[in-house]
This record gives C-alpha cells, sequence and structure tokens, in this order.
C-alpha cells in the first residue's frame, strides 16, 4: 500500500506491507503541517497501486499525533499526552488483545501489569509460533523481531566520587523453563546480545566520559521483560537514578546521544554476528557548514564530514542535502557524491534552509544545524555566525550531605527539547531516604512540569534572526563558528556580522578532569572578531553570557578581558541581572524604533528560558548603554561606534517573544550600526 503524506515540505511516500502488521498503528514519520484546513498540503493518501488479481488494499484510519490518554481507571483518564502514560494503557489503545497480553497477576495494580505486557507485547507482534505465552500459537501480526530491549535505570547510591555503572540482565529459561526459543535457538542467545550490549556500552562510556566507569553483573534473572519475550532480549540497567554523579552524566545530552548510539551499535553487532553479515554503522552529524553567494541568485553549501574514533566503520560514504522554504517542512532531499551544494534560483526576499546528513551502507545520520540564506538586494548582504552549539545538563551543586540540580542557576540546554524534566529538585540532602512515593527523600522535586516539552538548542536560530534581518532590508547568509575559527570564509566582505551566542558558555564536564567545552569567545574567535572590526567592520552580538565567559574566571589583566575592553567595549558586571525580561531603550536610535520589548525569562513551549541575563556596560568614552532592564535600570546591552561598529547585547536576541519586536530591535541594531543617529 502507497501511503502519500502531503505536509508543508511537500509530499513524502511510504510502502507498507498490508500483509502483516494489521490491527494496530504503523508510524510512518513526523511531519509540519499548516494550521487550518489545506487539501493540497494537509492529507494522507492511501494509492491501490497494487496489480496482483486476488489482492486488495483497505483502510481503516489515520492518526495525526498521539492524542491524549482516553483509558480510563477509577472513573477518569489520566489526562495526559499518550506517550507518557503507561505500556498498558498504549496497548490497550493499541489493539492488543487482553487475554494474550496482559497477565492480570494483580488486576488492581496497573504498574504490575505494566512492565509484565511489554514482553507479550513483543510476542503478540510476531505471532505463531512466537506467539504470547499463553497461547503460542496465536496468529499475532507477523511482524518480524530481531531482539528486544528494555531500558531502565536501578537504585543505588555511592558516598564517594564513583557511580553504580551499568547492569544487564538475562534470562536463560523462558515463561515455562524452557532452554530454547520456538524455533529451537538456545536462549543463551540472550546472555550473548547482554554480553554484547554491556561491553559496548561501558568501553563507549569509559573512552569519552569516565575511564574508571563501572561494569556491573550479568545476571541469569527471571525479570519479565527479559525471559517473557521470545526473541533475544536484554533488560538494561543503565545507571542509577538515586546516585548524584551516574544522575549528572544522564543530564548531560552527550552522554544520552552517546549511550544511544552505543545500544544501536551493539544491536547491529548482535544481528550481523548472529546472520553472519558485515554490518557499517551509520555515519555522525557533518559539521563546518556553510554558505555563501557564488553567483546570481545562487548559494553554495560546503561542509565536513565528522569522523568517528570509536567506530571506523562510520564514514560517510555520500550526503543529503534537504531544503526548506520559509517556515515550511524540509523537502525530501537530495543525493550529492561532494561535501558541497549549489542551490541555484533563490528568489529574492525568500529565506531557505538548508540542512546535512551524512549517508553510508549503514543508514543516515542525525542532521547538521540548519543553514539559512536570502538573497540580498545589493551585495553581500549580512554574515549571520552560528555560535549556539551547546547542550548541557542543568548546574550541580555538591556540598558534603548538600547535593542536586540548581536550575535556577543554570537549566541547562536540552538537545532539541526534553520531556524528562519534572519540575525543580527541592530536597537536597542526601542523608534523606525513600519513604514511600509521597515522601521520595534525597532528589524529590516538584511535579508542576511533567509532561511539558523543555525547549532547548534547536541549531535553527539563523531563521529567527534572518527574518529580521529581512523585515529591516538586508539579505543574509550563515556559517558556523568553526568555519570563521578556521579562517574559512573573509569576514571582511560583508559589512555587518550577527553572532548568535544564545545560551553559549563554557561548560565542565560530569567528571572534572574531562575538558570544559561550549567556550562563547574561544581564542580563535576573538582573533577573527578584533581583525575583522579593525577593517571597519560592524558587529552584532547576543548572548546569556557574553560578559561571564569572558570575566568571570579570567585574571584581571587577561586576553579574554582586554578583547571585552578594547574590542567590543563593555566591562561585566553580573550575571542574573534581572528576573523578568522586560527592556527599554536608553539610546535615542533605540527610542526612537522601540521604546520597550521583553524577552523570555519563564517557560515557554516555543523558546527557550533565559535564567542568567547578563549586565554589562561601556568601556571606552564612545561606547553607550543602548538598553536597560526595566526592573533595576542596569545596563542590558552598549552599543559603539568609531572606527567600528558594535552592539553587544546581555540577552539573546532570538529570545524576544514578539516577532514585531524583534523585527524593529533589529532595525535599530542597523541603524545603530551604520551611524544613522
Amino acid at each position: 500500500a502507497r501511503y502519500s503524506v502531503h505536509h508543508s515540505g511537500g509530499q513524502t511516500d511510504f510502502l507498507v506491507n498490508q500483509t502483516i502488521g494489521g490491527n494496530t498503528w504503523i508510524y510512518l514519520g513526523r511531519f509540519k503541517f499548516i494550521k487550518g484546513t489545506h487539501p493540497d498540503s494537509g492529507k494522507v493518501e492511501l494509492t491501490n497501486g497494487n496489480d496482483e488479481p486476488g489482492k486488495y488494499i483497505t483502510a481503516d484510519a489515520v492518526k495525526f499525533g498521539g492524542g491524549m490518554g482516553n483509558v480510563a481507571r477509577g472513573g477518569t483518564t489520566s489526562n495526559r499526552p499518550r506517550f507518557v502514560e503507561s505500556a498498558r494503557y498504549y496497548l490497550q489503545y493499541a489493539g492488543m488483545p487482553d487475554t494474550l497480553v496482559y497477565s492480570f497477576t494483580d488486576e488492581t495494580s496497573d504498574y504490575r501489569d505494566d512492565y509484565q505486557s511489554r514482553g507479550e507485547w513483543v510476542n503478540y507482534l510476531m505471532g505463531n509460533p512466537f506467539g504470547p505465552n499463553k497461547n503460542r500459537e496465536a496468529k499475532g501480526l507477523g511482524i518480524p523481531v530481531d531482539l528486544s530491549l528494555a531500558f531502565h535505570t536501578d537504585a543505588g547510591i555511592s558516598l564517594n566520587d564513583t557511580v553504580i555503572g551499568t547492569l544487564l540482565i538475562h534470562s536463560t529459561w523462558d515463561a515455562d523453563s524452557a532452554l530454547h526459543f520456538p524455533d529451537g535457538v538456545s536462549r543463551l542467545a540472550n546472555r550473548d546480545f547482554s554480553d554484547i550490549l554491556q561491553t559496548q556500552i561501558v568501553e563507549d562510556i569509559r573512552e569519552k566520559y569516565d575511564p574508571v566507569w563501572n561494569r556491573r553483573g550479568l545476571w541469569d534473572r527471571r525479570y519479565h521483560e527479559a525471559f517473557r519475550p521470545n526473541t533475544p532480549a536484554a533488560l538494561l540497567e543503565l545507571l542509577s537514578h538515586q546516585n548524584f554523579l551516574d544522575v549528572r552524566f544522564a543530564q548531560d545530552p552527550r552522554f544520552r546521544f552517546d549511550v544511544s548510539r552505543a545500544i544501536y551499535k551493539a544491536m547491529l553487532r548482535f544481528i550481523a554476528e548472529r546472520h553472519q553479515r558485515e554490518y557499517v554503522v551509520q555515519p555522525l552529524p557533518v559539521n563546518f557548514m556553510q554558505a555563501e553567494f557564488s553567483g546570481p541568485y545562487q548559494s553554495t553549501l560546503r561542509w565536513r564530514p565528522r569522523e568517528d574514533p570509536l567506530e571506523e566503520t562510520a564514514r560517510a560514504e555520500k550526503y543529503m542535502v534537504y531544503t526548506r522554504i520559509e517556515e515550511n517542512e524540509f523537502d525530501n532531499g537530495r543525493l550529492v557524491d561532494k561535501t558541497e551544494y549549489v542551490a541555484d534560483d533563490l528568489k529574492p526576499g525568500v529565506i531557505y534552509g538548508f540542512r546535512v546528513t551524512a549517508v553510508n551502507a549503514g543508514g543516515e545520520s542525525f542532521p547538521s544545524e540548519v543553514i539559512s540564506v536570502c538573497w540580498p538586494d545589493t551585495g553581500n548582504g549580512v554574515l549571520i555566525i552560528n555560535g549556539f552549539d551547546r547542550v548541557s545538563g542543568p548546574a550541580a551543586v555538591s556540598s558534603g550531605n548538600f547535593q542536586g540540580f540548581a536550575d535556577f542557576i543554570d537549566m541547562g540546554v536540552p538537545d532539541y527539547y526534553d520531556f524528562g524534566y519534572t519540575g525543580r529538585q527541592f530536597n537536597f540532602d542526601s542523608r534523606s531516604p525513600w519513604l514511600d512515593d509521597d515522601v521520595p527523600g534525597f532528589g524529590a522535586s516538584y511535579g508542576n512540569m511533567e509532561t511539558k516539552l523543555v525547549p532547548g538548542n534547536t541549531f535553527d536560530f539563523s531563521y529567527i534572526h534572518g527574518s529580521s534581518l529581512r523585515a529591516a532590508g538586508s539579505g543574509f547568509t550563515t556559517v558556523s563558528d568553526e568555519v570563521i575559527m578556521d579562517h574559512g570564509i573573509d569576514m571582511t566582505k560583508y559589512s555587518l556580522v550577527d553572532l548568535i551566542l544564545g545560551e553559549e558558555r563554557e561548560t565542565p564536564a560530569p567528571k572534572s578532569f574531562y575538558t570544559s567545552d561550549f567556550s562563547a569567545f574561544p581564542a580563535e574567535l576573538r582573533q577573527e572578531i578584533d581583525q575583522y572590526c579593525q577593517q571597519g567592520g560592524n558587529l552584532f552580538i547576543s548572548g546569556a553570557y557574553v560578559g561571564t565567559d569572558l570575566f568571570d574566571k579570567s585574571p584581571v589583566d587577561s586576553a579574554a578581558i582586554k578583547f571585552a575592553r578594547n574590542t567590543l567595549k563593555y566591562f561585566w558586571r553580573t550575571n542574573y541581572a534581572a528576573i523578568s525580561g522586560g527592556i527599554a531603550a536608553s539610546d535615542s536610535v533605540f527610542t526612537d524604533v522601540i521604546p520597550e520589548s521583553e524577552f523570555n525569562t519563564k517557560y515557554r513551549p516555543g523558546i527557550y528560558t533565559v535564567e542568567a541575563p547578563e549586565a554589562i556596560e561601556p568601556a571606552h568614552a564612545d561606547a553607550r548603554t543602548v538598553l536597560r532592564y526595566q526592573e533595576n535600570n542596569i545596563s542590558a546591552a552598549v552599543g559603539y561606534r568609531g572606527d567600528y561598529g558594535v552592539v553587544v547585547m546581555g540577552f539573546p536576541f532570538e529570545t524576544l517573544i514578539k516577532e514585531t519586536d524583534r523585527h524593529l530591535m533589529m532595525k535599530a541594531v542597523i541603524r545603530f550600526l551604520h551611524g544613522n543617529h
């Protein structure tokens, strides 16, 4: 059956084998649709393209989104998105027969039935002869399943600076104490899978994060998710959610990515070895993204593949270039052989977004950051530099028995978004025991953020900046800061440079002996900016840590502080300069254009929270405060106009809440830098 999804980026087709998987939902993908009714870009078509006699295409439902929980317990539903409900409720909605899937060992405990039903769901997906243990001959859905993984964290506390580590659980017996799967394969395959999985995870973590990460045991136990599946299965206890150091790692998005990649590699190796086949690991995302105008209505994109030091097969062979027009969905992409792509026929005044993935025989990488361009009416337009690469967990505090995560200091930056945040921690006493679910002890947090998606780094803020540049009459192109630091582009070709720093700041690793990452102003970037300014350029910088990263840990006479004072023309006074986001203009150029505005300091679904805006003050006679925080009149932005121009904001431009305010603010910045005052 051919399903065609018509979305804001075009049409994406899927071929679905309807001889298997009937009577449940089959996931197609994630797409962006325009609000309202749009027959051309908001529909799913099922095409009967079959030519075989006696074969028919049928359709009964199409579902958009996961929906809200609709299974009633105690006379009410959960009133939560279905994806955060238990497996018990999901299976009920997905059409799994209760007589085969649910255990009913305790009809009053959905919690117990939740974890007992998961393995039987795997069996029902496969069906005869691998069917549910209540009836192995049940037809099921006929979907072949190579293996099953239960992903857990478990309990445990270490009082010293070590992790509890990683435990794997398997079972060499099935529900009937048999030692073989229904096809005769030994259930020792469960142990093989567990061993490969634990080895891969521990070795990768030791290489990248903690050389003494603890490898715990390989347990042969009759845990439900280990013994119920009639296909090779393992139960992973990655780390301890009670131990502070373990959770510091778990809160880091980079750690999550690398652990997830280790799990994927272990699955791949196990399946390849089982079938005596070679394997190739998918590449890592590309970096060093840049776009330059290279001809009339033409832009050339360039990038670099990223080597994986942990996996020699993960080399890029080709690349997919995806294009987005305005705020629509990305298209289906174009396959290219080189690390370069020429986009032709750019329409003036239209914003194009590009992202790139690496491809090899093992699959496709995660996408790169988004590079946005808009053809300028004259000249080269504005150069946007994306310097906001940071993803991180929240600030960690530890002093004696006082331990925990202080999101009021730094909430961290989710990778795109995070849905695991329940609320601010309030119990920091590591001696506080768990008594019951109402008194959970150490680590207890509020629940006001449960089910909410917390926005983070979308790697797409060049579009927000660019749309305001366009509103101010400027075209633009975008490069990553790595390109600038590698001398990959001549900044002096551009009369104005917009440096996006967002919440970029030097961020320590979970263990102190590892190097920090995400400095807002690395030495190489400072050097390039200084040279650009000395050539008479105009520079716009915005970010939440533009002063902290230069002044906070540096000696008074350091090169970093001299750069801030002598080149950018500001002093840093404090972070946490304001708790509300009200901004008032204090310079005539800004007052004439946008006297007041507001940036985001609270939870909003569409943009990350700024918890630590900076107070910066002029450091030169020709520099002046151009914006102030309304609540206390502290200097929020500094402008300088001399041999070159600089405007530096102590908060991220993209977090201004109203689009009209962003457009007007950009207009004021450009007027100031061009000397229209």
